[in-house]
């Protein structure tokens, strides 16, 4: 174990983190806050970049690595800046409980959107711009962007690229990882402001069009108004956001292909048509459902299409009480949490790819079990699938499933019923936000105590990383290696 160059890796993030403070806290100068908001600010920078700057300073030995420190760097990175990043609303006292203020740092930076605030409006626009920033930052990947931007990336930080970017598979796109992590954060930002445009265009104001358009691009969720899209109202903006959501879900190597006049080898991508057909089937269904139970036509598609737009991409925004829908619908809902979108996208859940993977080796096994003696021949965007990968996604789906449940079984301990237990992990280890029962699209996340918004916290932060890097982080064996 290079428990130095995790030090040193650590220290980078930590003043990248407190860099990055100093946007919102130009907006609190811009509104003329308080000089609370700017000190908590200004405060928490400091010292989060002091703090790193020591860090940084770490004489490394060996730069070298492999995959259990790239493992423990993102888990510590992401566990290190939902912490401190905490530190602005307990300052300003607008989140006076830390362990709430840490829950809802740790749901903004892995994209969930699960919040513990009931009254969103109260906050003012610097820790409102910071609570969406964080959703940015996160949805592709803190160290994707350190990757991004720090000078002199080694090959080996490939191990940490792979521990962040989300799916079964990673692959660089040029020859350089330094070089690849650009490309997506080039995409990945023109995607965000070309939504930010459409929807100032559309009439919202300049400042909740920046915020939303930050939901968007990292599939977040967090709104600017209590009631999150619905007071908008408006069919133009929820349908910018229906297809921006669904955009952010689709693997960001696939717009590559694109723009390198590579086009129609992005539209053979199967998963992409297997995502497309999800989502269209989910819509007609639950349209169809709530048609059948005295919904009118119209407002039945424009609700389904969001909702479908919404949970499948993990973001949460919500334009409807979902959790009054007929029962069908709302498992049609819970069963397109545990898809998401796309593997090498923004989105949570278990991805298309994992889904697919694991359907097509239960039909194998299935046709081998009625000719044993035929040799099935599993295929995975047209090539053979590899033996090896298709364990690891059937490990990685046990895990998951074991883990679901003891965190079910845990947090029904303060839950009136099942589906409110089933939902509130479903909502936070997919990383979608909102669920249903007590965690419904109209509630929060405020009632539970405070070691189990600890719990879920954590649980988010698992989710997005998918499991393996934090299991390894808190796994005894990791830390007993010397270097």
């Amino acid at each position: 174990m290079n428990k130095r160059f995790i030090t040193y890796t650590l220290g980078n993030i930590l003043m990248i983190l407190g860099g990055l403070m100093s946007l919102p806290l130009i907006v609190s100068l811009i509104y003329q806050e308080s000089w609370v908001n700017i000190a908590s600010f200004l405060g928490t920078a400091i010292v989060t970049g002091g703090i790193g700057f020591v860090l940084s300073r770490t004489k490394l030995h060996k730069r070298t690595f492999y995959a259990v420190e790239g493992f423990t760097i993102v888990s510590l990175s992401w566990i290190a800046i939902s912490f401190f990043s905490a530190f602005p609303f307990v300052i300003s006292q607008q989140i006076p409980s830390f362990i709430d203020a840490f829950f809802e740092m740790a749901s903004g930076f892995t994209t969930t959107g699960a919040s513990i605030l009931s009254d969103v409006e109260a906050l003012s626009h610097s820790m409102l711009f910071w609570r969406s920033f964080t959703h940015f930052i996160g949805g592709m990947g803190v160290l994707v962007f350190a990757l991004a931007i720090l000078p002199k990336a080694e090959s080996a930080s490939v191990h940490i690229m792979r521990a962040e970017m989300t799916g079964p598979t990673f692959g660089k796109l040029v020859s350089t990882l330094s070089s690849t992590a650009r490309i997506l954060y080039v995409i990945y930002f023109v995607f965000m402001m070309i939504t930010f445009a459409l929807l100032w265009l559309a009439g919202v104001p300049v400042f909740d069009a920046m915020l939303l358009a930050f939901g968007t691009a990292g599939t977040g969720g967090f709104g600017v108004l209590n009631g999150s899209i619905a007071p908008y109202d408006n069919f133009i903006v929820e349908m910018i956001l229906s297809l921006g959501m669904i955009i952010f879900s689709i693997n960001f190597n696939l717009f590559y292909l694109a723009f390198t006049q590579q086009t129609s080898k992005a539209f053979k991508s199967e998963e992409l048509k297997w995502f497309l057909t999800i989502i269209v089937v989910s819509v007609l269904l639950i349209a169809l459902n709530l048609i059948s139970n005295a919904y009118g036509v119209v407002a039945s598609f424009r609700d389904s299409f969001f909702t479908v737009a919404s949970i499948i991409s993990t973001t949460g925004y919500s334009t409807a009480l979902f959790d009054n829908w007929p029962l069908f619908s709302q498992l049609m809902l819970i069963l397109i949490m545990f898809v998401g979108g796309m593997a090498g996208s923004t989105a949570g859940g278990l991805k298309v790819s994992r889904v697919m993977i694991l359907l097509k080796a239960a039909w194998a096994e299935i046709k081998q079990t009625i000719r044993p003696n035929r040799v099935v021949v599993l295929e995975y965007e047209g090539y053979r699938l590899d033996a090896k990968l298709s364990n690891t996604v059937l490990s990685y789906f046990v895990v998951y499933v074991l883990i679901f449940v003891v965190t079910v079984m845990i947090v029904s301990l303060e839950t009136p019923n099942l589906i409110s237990a089933f939902s509130t992990v479903a909502a936070t280890f997919n990383n979608i936000g909102p669920g249903l029962g007590i965690v419904g699209p109209s509630q929060n996340f405020a009632h539970f105590s405070p070691m189990l918004k600890l719990l879920l916290s954590f649980i988010m932060i698992m989710g997005r990383l998918e499991i393996f890097p934090m299991l390894i982080l808190f796994a005894p064996n990791t830390w007993l290696k010397r270097f």
